[in-house]
């Protein structure tokens, strides 16, 4: 099992990661669920688009030694939120709808990504579609739907 990640300002918003293999990203160091499925990361790329990561362990795996469909799933799921950060900007939201189709397997010790975008925004609900890489080869792709639910405090 990993070591917990050293942040600062744990709590309900985004923790600063200051050193290891996560250096320079961020994680929800308060949503004990995403830190126990993942740990879930997210940093800005230099082209102003979100990425968010994480590294396969032998704890994802399902018993044929493949990464769960679930976890996989779990991580489109709040990829969801880090594709959106700009259009969600101070709200809350929760997810609608989520759908994925599975393109390949993932082990352990691969670096899962997912990147995608925002494909209509501007009112209440979000649409995103995205796609989840292992060592850069398509995984997953997904489309999901959040709504607005409130701001956050």
């Amino acid at each position: 099992m990993s070591e917990e990640p050293t942040v600062i300002g744990a709590g309900s918003s985004l923790a600063d990661i200051p050193e290891g293999e996560w250096a320079g990203w961020k994680t929800w160091a308060g949503d004990a669920f995403e830190q126990r499925a993942g740990p879930f990361y997210e940093r800005r790329e230099a082209d102003g688009s979100m990425v968010a990561a994480f590294r396969a362990e032998q704890r994802h795996m399902n018993g044929a030694g493949f990464m769960h469909g679930g976890c996989l799933m779990t991580f489109a799921d709040s990829a969801l939120f880090t594709i959106a950060t700009d259009e969600m900007a101070d709200s809350r939201g929760v997810t609608l709808q989520l759908a994925g189709d599975f393109l390949a397997s993932v082990n352990v010790g691969q670096l899962v990504e997912a990147r995608g975008e925002v494909t209509r925004g501007g009112g209440k609900t979000v649409f995103v579609r995205g796609m989840v890489t292992a060592d850069g080869v398509p995984a997953l792709t997904f489309n999901g739907i959040i709504r607005k639910v409130g701001k956050r405090p």
